[in-house]
């Protein structure tokens, strides 16, 4: 990976570390499914009047949108209005990388490197520690659900490294289209007598923070996170990419601990260390020396 995208890289998790903390006040207001239906009809309706439609496949796009958009956001909601805390949603979400690489092995026969599978092995026992200290904090339903939603992202992962998008913003932004009508549905199942409340004091002061939450979520958790992610899933390997989805836990505890009072165990600053740590043996590789003849 080249310096520039190393750069590019690390500013994902920071994106995403914030979104977590921003995601809980947007859940103060509105109900988990009906607000993964507002954050991607926010995003679909500039993308189908602004943005040409991505020459991939249908098939992958959609892949693409039900993965990232309805698993990963409909169990994560549904996972943090149940009682997950926003830095222990982040650490758990981060088995999307294991997931991912494991998929990639065996569905498109990625090759996993000693050395990359020790920079993941190293960076699991880091969340390991963390998960192991914090366990506590939530009961087995909303971990399993967020790592359902891990799975979920792993999903969506495998078909925007499948799509191949010649330019990857244009499926960040296409496959908002795909979550609006199924995150609804079934918001109308489960949240129904919820709904009329939520968007009928939507415009009130006592929104306000749900508002801004909603709002960083769809510009800079979505628009620029995912152009970013998608623009690195379609130029490098998913299994050198993935990896750095885990300092997402570190910038998600430390914001979650500004914003909600979540403070970090001496234990999981270690475990952090261990995270950063294992990213960077598992997507910092050496170069290969050229021969005199490849020089020529």
């Amino acid at each position: 990976m080249q310096p520039r995208d190393r750069l590019l890289a690390l500013a994902v998790p920071v994106l995403w570390g914030l979104n977590f903390p921003a995601t809980a006040y947007a859940l103060q207001h509105y109900p988990p499914f009906l607000a993964a239906a507002l954050r991607f009809t926010l995003l679909a309706i500039p993308t189908i009047l602004l943005v040409p439609r991505p020459q991939v496949r249908t098939i992958w796009l959609i892949g693409t949108g039900f993965g990232l958009g309805v698993l990963q956001f409909g169990f994560l909601y549904v996972a943090m209005e149940a009682g997950m805390p926003p830095g222990l949603a982040s650490l758990v979400l981060q088995a999307q990388a294991p997931f991912t690489m494991l998929l990639a092995t065996l569905l498109l026969g990625e090759r996993l490197t000693a050395r990359r599978a020790a920079g993941v092995g190293i960076a699991v026992l880091g969340l390991a520690f963390i998960g192991a200290h914090r366990a506590q904090a939530a009961s087995w339903v909303p971990v399993a659900l967020t790592l359902l939603a891990a799975l979920g992202w792993a999903t969506g992962n495998i078909c925007s490294r499948l799509a191949r998008a010649p330019k990857p913003l244009q499926l960040t932004m296409w496959m908002s289209l795909v979550p609006p009508i199924p995150t609804f549905l079934m918001s109308l199942w489960f949240e129904g007598p919820r709904i009329a409340p939520a968007l009928s004091t939507a415009l009130t002061r006592e929104a306000l923070p749900a508002n801004l939450g909603l709002l960083y979520i769809v510009v800079c958790a979505s628009i620029l996170g995912y152009g970013i992610w998608n623009t690195l899933i379609a130029r490098y390997s998913a299994s050198a990419v993935a990896p750095w989805s885990m300092l997402v836990p570190v910038v998600g505890v430390l914001s979650s601990w500004v914003a909600f009072g979540e403070a970090p165990a001496l234990v999981e600053l270690a475990a952090g260390v261990l995270v950063v740590g294992g990213v960077l043996i598992a997507t910092f590789e050496r170069r290969r020396r050229l021969s005199p003849a490849e020089l020529r």
